[in-house]
Formats: structure tokens, sequence, C-alpha cells
């Protein structure tokens, strides 16, 4: 076992070929797209190379709104009539730690060339961020909002598709709501559409008496499982919590988040003037997710003819990060070659070895992203790879004709009665 865990420290980062197992499809994982366990952990402890990697096409802006400044980061400029890409991220990150990981990706790169990305950072949360000043008003959920109607101006944009995680999930959401005409879709992951009530309030409270702010958002950010067994990754998001994002800043976010007010959303033709996002939504949760049971209820609450709920299996508080686990010993697998060199001796002669769940976590949901996509009437030929391989994908799109604003067309029939949209994947490898 000693000389096996050996030779997997020496596979990190390689291209991983043939893979073959039984009852397994071939999976090829070219060396850029997994990141190995402890590889992420390690790219997330050097701040430098983790954070600035890719942030040489970037421009950044501080763009002034009601409620104050935002400060933004932008790649590309508007493409016709095509939206912008916007992300929000999560209480506790930045847009560099809650999503370059996702838009460093190989595979998302045959999506962002054909779009504009524009990344926002929370008031006071983006790195090298200023304390604000004692007194300083953090700008309420529905605030924050109502700030980006000024990137969309500043910009040009004429709509956007949002891509927003935990408490950036629920901004977008409050903004497509209010803005409906300046967003043409949604991809929330994590989102709880609960306000808190006293009980949480209270549990809330006693936490930060308790816990230190970086080990209270820890929690929110990944399961109790997580914490427990995935301590690499988790300590990494624990220091650049703690050493990049402002303390006394994130304790106003994190105290604004905790005091939202239910999302306001019902089905349509559950109660008199139901209010609802009406563009096209995906919602995304891992299978391990504390986010699990309140993303359920907002999709209870949505359009189905208009929303696709993507469960991720294998996943946890964070399905656009990647992670790799250690299952089992089996017996009677081909090891894959390495460079060439012929199949590890020592397993060769056990006749058996490792068998990896390299769960691709930002590739399972980018291949989501270009289902969704096209399901607006983009990216008609893009190539799909993991989910059309997958036995539970439950997703059709069909492409706009007319020359002006793509029309939403996503439809799948349910095996539990006809007639009945289903718009619910889970995703597996």
């Amino acid at each position: 076992m000693k000389v096996l865990g050996h030779k997997i420290e020496l596979l990190t980062g390689l291209l991983l070929h043939d893979v073959t197992m039984a009852g397994l499809q071939e999976l090829r994982f070219p060396e850029e797209k997994p990141l190995l366990r402890g590889q992420d952990a390690a790219e997330l402890e050097n701040s430098d190379s983790f954070l600035l990697a890719v942030d040489t096409d970037w421009k950044e802006h501080d763009i002034e709104t009601p409620y104050g400044l935002l400060h933004v980061v932008i790649r590309g400029s508007p493409k016709g009539n095509r939206p912008a890409i916007l992300t929000y991220h999560d209480v506790g990150l930045n847009h560099k730690l809650c999503f370059n990981t996702f838009f460093n990706f190989e595979d998302m790169q045959e999506i962002t060339k054909h779009f504009v990305v524009c990344h926002v950072d929370a008031p006071g949360q983006q790195v090298g961020a200023s304390q604000f000043p004692q007194g300083y008003q953090f700008p309420s959920m529905e605030q924050l909002a109502a700030m980006l109607p000024s990137v969309v101006q500043h910009f040009g944009f004429k709509y956007v598709i949002g891509i927003g995680v935990g408490a950036g999930a629920y901004v977008l959401a409050k903004f497509a709501l209010i803005f409906p005409d300046l967003v043409e879709g949604l991809v929330l992951m994590n989102i709880d559409p609960n306000g808190k009530g006293w009980i949480d309030w209270a549990a809330t409270k006693l936490s930060g008496l308790t816990s230190t702010l970086p080990d209270t958002v820890l929690s929110h950010l990944f399961s109790q499982e997580e914490l427990v067994s995935n301590t690499e990754l988790v300590q990494s998001y624990r220091q650049q919590i703690s050493n990049v994002v402002n303390q006394a800043n994130l304790q106003l976010f994190w105290n604004m988040y905790n005091s939202r007010r239910d999302l306001d959303i019902n089905r349509p033709g559950t109660v008199p003037n139901a209010k609802t996002l009406r563009c096209p939504v995906m919602l995304v949760v891992g299978d391990n997710a504390p986010a699990e049971d309140g993303v359920v209820e907002c999709n209870s609450k949505l359009d189905p003819t208009t929303t696709t709920f993507l469960k991720m299996a294998d996943s946890g508080g964070l399905p656009q990060v990647t992670q790799v686990r250690l299952l089992a010993l089996l017996p009677s697998l081909t090891w894959p070659r390495v460079g060439g060199t012929s199949p590890l001796p020592e397993a060769q002669a056990a006749n058996q070895t490792l068998c990896l769940s390299l769960v691709l976590q930002p590739g399972k949901l980018t291949e989501a992203f270009k289902y969704f996509l096209q399901g607006m009437g983009y990216m008609p030929s893009a190539s799909m790879t993991r989910l059309a391989r997958s036995r539970t994908a439950s997703l059709t799109s069909a492409s706009s004709v007319d020359g002006g604003r793509p029309q939403a067309c996503t439809h799948s029939e349910s095996s539990e009665g006809l007639g009945q949209v289903n718009h619910t994947m889970e995703v597996s490898c």
C-alpha cells in the first residue's frame, strides 16, 4: 500500500489514459482538467498563484452605483445581441476564490470565447479591499441587487446570464425579480430562498460567540461530512478566507446575508398573482451540500416549464470545485499507462489497482451549462460529452430561429407520467 500510495503521488497532474473498469465507460481526462486531491488545496495555499494565474486578460473597474462602489473585473467585449455572463460569489469568498477553478477549466473556454464575462465582487470583498469606516451601513440584499443595473449600463450590456453561488445566487434572483428585462437566464447554485427565522438568528448569534468568523462561514460553505473528511480543501479555504478577505467587511456581509428576507416567489397557479422568475433558471446543488434543502424548496417555487434542477452526485458544498476521492481497492483492473510506460508492476503483480473516483465537478457543470445555453438558442453546435453519457441526464433543447433575442425552449418528458415536465438531472461519472 505504501508503494501504491507513492505511485499515486507521481501521477498528480499527468495525463490519464484508457481507464478500463468493469461496467464503466472509458474516461479520458487531459492534464489541465482534474485537480487531484491535495493539488487543489496546494493551489489555494499559494494565494499568489491561485488568485493571479488567469488574470492577464481581465480588466478591473470600480463602478459607481446608488449604494456605493462595486469592484468588477471583465474579459471581452459585448458581442452583438449576446448577453454577458455575470457572476456573483458567495459570502466568505470573492470572484477569484469562488469562480477561478470553474472559469479556468479547459472545457469552459468553448463557452467564454462566445460571451463577455463579468465578475462582480460584493462591496469590500475583493482582494486588497480597504476596511469600511466605523459606522458604515452595508447594503441590504435588495440594495446589492439594485446596484447591478449600474454595471449593466456601464458596460452597455443589453441583458445578462447570471451565475451565482449561495448569497450571490440570492442577489441575482432578487435582481431578476426587480429587473426582469435585464436578465436572460440564471444559474443559481446553493440558493436558499428563505429568510432567517428567530431560531436561525439565535443559532447564528450563538455560533458567532463560540466559533471564529472563518469557521462559521465554512459551515455555510461545506457540509459537516466535508468539514471532517476533506480536511485539506477545508483548511485551504479557511486560510484564504482568513487572509484574503477583509474580516471586518466580511462580518458586515455575513450579518446582512443572515438578515435577508424570504425571496417571495411562488410557483405560478399556486397563489393569486404569484411572483416568480420569468427567465430560464438552472438550479445546481451537490448531493452532499448544506444548501440542498433550500435548493429543493426553491425548485418547488419556480415555474417547472422554465426550470432545470441539477443535482450533482459525489459533490459537496462547492459544486464548481474539483475533488478526487479514493474509493477502494478493486481486483482485475487495468492501470492507465503513464508516459508510454508499462502498467505499475506492483499493481500488476498483485492483480489489483486503485479505483479513483475522478469527480470532475467543473466538467459536469460546464456540460450542463452548455445545455442550458443551447436551450436559450446559443451555441447550437457545442460538443457534448460527459452528460451525454450520464444515464440520468434528462434535458433536450431547441434553438430560436429568429434574429432577435433568443427565446428559451427547454422541455423534457418525465417517466412518471405523460405530459408532466421534469427538468431534473442527477449527474454522476
